[in-house]
């Protein structure tokens, strides 16, 4: 299940002075109107988009008194709450959406990250591995883990993520730069040349990998 913010699909293009125009109309609706779920998640998906943090948290609390399970609203509520640095706040509702929908990839890998940001790493690779029990080809889950791994300094099971992260998703350039990152650290510099080289050939900017080609001679 990928959450998708409620009522925001038909107007991602919109500028700045739209979202407000946008946010004032759904005020608007949401004082003449009988509660709807639908217009409080409209309007803090705006709130979000405008970057106002606090008022889409105060929104999402709105929802989540009346509808205490609401997966939406504690997904984003615990979103909003991480952009604001309050991790065991969203680390809470990151946990309560999952007992809601248990198997969501995307909730699993955001409690991952908020369990990294905290401290945490161990869980944080447990969720990992679970990710990838129930998704065996989730190119970000691998990826993921093989960012933590090379924190923790193990560079083989890291660089095997990468790999698999690159199988699945081949023409990530990000992936491919992380790899050869990870080989240099691992004094594997040829192979670290030959993983830029690649890069290269997928659409990654010579110039840009200048330190890393000579971090790789």
């Amino acid at each position: 299940m990928l959450l998708v913010l409620a009522g925001t699909n038909s107007i991602f293009s919109q500028t700045q002075k739209e979202w407000r125009d946008s946010l004032s109309v759904l005020n608007r609706q949401i004082m003449s109107s009988e509660y709807s779920s639908d217009l409080y998640l409209r309007k803090a998906a705006v709130n979000l988009e405008l970057e106002q943090w606090d008022y889409a948290i105060e929104t999402y609390t709105d929802i989540l008194k009346r509808e205490p399970a609401n997966p939406a609203a504690l997904f984003y509520r615990a979103y909003a709450n991480g952009k604001m640095r309050r991790y065991e706040l969203a680390e809470n509702d990151y946990r309560n959406f999952l007992k809601v929908a248990p198997e969501n990839v995307d909730g699993m890998l955001a409690l991952a990250y908020i369990c990294i940001k905290r401290g945490n790493n161990k869980e944080a690779m447990d969720n990992y591995n679970r990710i990838l029990e129930l998704f065996p080809d989730h190119s970000i889950a691998y990826a993921s883990r093989a960012s933590l791994e090379t924190t923790e300094k193990f560079y083989d099971a890291a660089l095997m993520d990468w790999d698999k992260a690159i199988e699945n998703d081949p023409q990530n350039i990000e992936y491919l730069i992380s790899k050869a990152e990870l080989l240099i650290l691992m004094e594997r510099k040829a192979e670290a040349r030959r993983t830029l080289d690649d890069a290269v050939r997928k659409g990654a900017i010579r110039g840009q990998l200048r330190d890393l080609y000579h971090k790789a001679k």
